[in-house]
């Protein structure tokens, strides 16, 4: 349903005493779930459905499965001088946020079933210890704890036999008589090209790093810093409440130049608000080194309010500099790290702890080292809808990836691109009899998430709210999504509480991120059974549709 027409709905049953359940978006990757009228004692289980890719990158494929979130910095606001904000008591107006549950940190248990569709030779996760079940090519695996503390995101990674390394493949998928397919090529590596570069690094020292989150990110800095190669030229800019450069402008790489930045970068400390604007503002306007290759490199948790003005600003004021966001953390802000490295024309890393700072920024460097293949495009058969839209630069280890709505599943698709050292081609057919039948689930629903993400964009670029607004309701409704319009709500028919008695209202606060320190205070909400099972290779991008439980309609 549209999202205030699921609000009324659910109010109204939770009013008559009708078991009830609401799940909203309250931004692109933070949803929220509402329960209504569960007696003393009773059990009730909300079972939510949801899609997303798998990623593929540098030889290995990895689901990433938030379990909390790093409170949200919103420029002075919601959370008095700290400016933290909660987004489940944002999303409520003031005098209707529920008091908070007391005292018990949410837990999670989590059950795989993984068909991987070809021989793996590894399957583990670095966030949480396993134990796993091999039946042939199917795997089943557990947390090895059983239960754990939802303080951090769960990682899944499985890495492909030698020989069958992921190449090129085409998914496709026919529903209500719409065909949609999802193509993944993978283009050659180009070798290194030792090129001077000018590398700025943004180090976020906000309050929310406090804790593991600044070594992380004080020893990413180091990283870079030894990365860095006769000719290149460098300049690093802190951020909190204010912002302060190392050097009024980017200097030669050299010995004298680096111990200096070394030292500075041991004092840096965790304090104040995430004040990003200025940082970026900074680092895109700095006077450029004549012939040389602008690479910014943000690191950060992104925990912060206003992602939507941040991205402009970064499509704004980007000019040919290229964007390298480093998640810091074990709750990093998956969604900002993504758009802001698609819009800045990078690629995002992400380090969970300390021990993956070598691998992570390994990996970063590995990308930046190289060049990049530029200029590419999909040529789908006529009358395709494709998205992304503006496809973007593919760096070291990373696939070309892209969806499409088409008239029907036949004929090729072709893909092609420019590099420094070579110009690449490929195709593939679409046909569903070389391809595995169409019967890919959850193509067309990620297909209407590419839409809606087109679709919203565009609000940057000045489209009218109201028609953006419309057709994103005609493409999550007609694919049972959630989304910033609408809401799944499922209601009991038969009321549970008399309407004589009184109904209380309590919150349940997500985990404090594992490591965090600054914003720890108060309530970590009470215990949370959810159990989740990961049983596609491809999970779809978007919640799909709300099971109802037994006596819901």
């Amino acid at each position: 349903q549209e999202k205030q027409q699921a609000r009324e709905t659910y109010r109204a049953a939770a009013e008559s005493g009708q078991r009830a359940a609401l799940v909203e978006q309250n931004r692109p990757n933070l949803f929220r779930t509402q329960v209504a009228n569960v007696g003393p004692g009773d059990t009730v289980d909300v079972v939510v459905s949801y899609w997303q890719p798998v990623r593929y990158a540098d030889g290995r494929f990895s689901l990433v499965l938030p379990l909390t979130y790093t409170p949200k910095y919103a420029d002075g606001g919601c959370g008095g001088s700290s400016g933290v904000c909660d987004g489940a008591a944002q999303a409520l107006p003031a005098s209707t946020t529920p008091e908070l549950a007391p005292g018990l940190q949410p837990t999670v248990t989590i059950n795989i079933d993984l068909d991987p569709g070809l021989p793996i030779a590894s399957l583990d996760s670095p966030s949480h210890a396993l134990s796993v079940n091999r039946q042939g090519q199917h795997y089943q695996a557990e947390l090895r704890d059983l239960v754990v503390d939802s303080d951090r995101e769960f990682v899944l990674e499985w890495t492909p036999a030698a020989k069958s390394e992921a190449q090129a493949a085409v998914f496709s998928e026919t529903v209500d008589g719409e065909h949609f397919a999802l193509l993944m090529l993978m283009p050659p590596t180009q070798p290194v090209e030792a090129l001077p570069r000018e590398l700025i690094v943004l180090i976020d020292t906000s309050g929310s790093m406090t804790g593991t989150s600044m070594q992380q990110a004080r020893d990413a800095v180091r990283q870079a810093l030894d990365h860095l190669r006769p000719g290149d030229y460098f300049n690093l800019i802190r951020f909190e409440s204010k912002t302060e450069a190392l050097f009024g402008n980017s200097q030669p790489a050299d010995a004298d130049h680096i111990a200096v930045a070394r030292e500075w970068v041991n004092g840096l400390e965790a304090d104040g608000g995430t004040e990003l604007a200025p940082a970026l503002s900074r680092a895109f306007q700095q006077q450029p080194v004549s012939g040389l290759l602008r690479q910014v490199v943000l690191v950060t948790d992104a925990g912060i309010g206003n992602e939507r003005e941040l991205l402009e600003q970064i499509d704004r004021e980007r000019g040919d500099a290229r964007l390298f966001p480093v998640g810091i953390g074990s709750a990093p802000n998956g969604y900002f790290l993504r758009e802001a490295a698609r819009i800045g024309r990078g690629s995002e890393v992400v380090i969970r702890a300390i021990e993956d700072v070598n691998e992570g920024m390994g990996k970063l460097f590995n990308k930046l080292d190289r060049p990049s293949l530029r200029d590419l495009d999909v040529n789908w058969p006529a009358g395709a809808e494709a998205y992304p839209e503006r496809l973007p630069d593919l760096y070291a280890g990373e696939p070309l990836m892209a969806v499409a709505r088409l008239p029907q599943l036949d004929g090729e698709v072709k893909a092609s691109g420019l590099g420094k050292s070579l110009n690449w081609s490929d195709s593939l057919s679409l046909s569903p009899a070389i391809n595995g039948g169409g019967n890919d689930a959850g193509v067309g629903r990620l297909w209407a998430r590419s839409r809606i993400a087109s679709l919203e964009d565009s609000l940057r670029q000045g489209a009218d709210e109201s028609k953006v607004r419309e057709q994103v309701i005609d493409v999550a409704l007609r694919h049972h999504l959630v989304s910033s319009y609408t809401s799944l709500v499922a209601v009991d028919r038969t009321p549970v509480r008399p309407e004589s008695e009184d109904m209380a209202s309590m919150r349940f606060q997500n985990a404090t991120p594992d490591g965090q320190l600054a914003f720890a205070h108060g309530g970590t909400g009470a215990r949370s059974r959810l159990s989740l099972a990961i049983c596609l290779l491809l999970l779809g991008l978007a919640v799909a549709k709300a099971r109802r439980v037994p006596g819901l309609a």
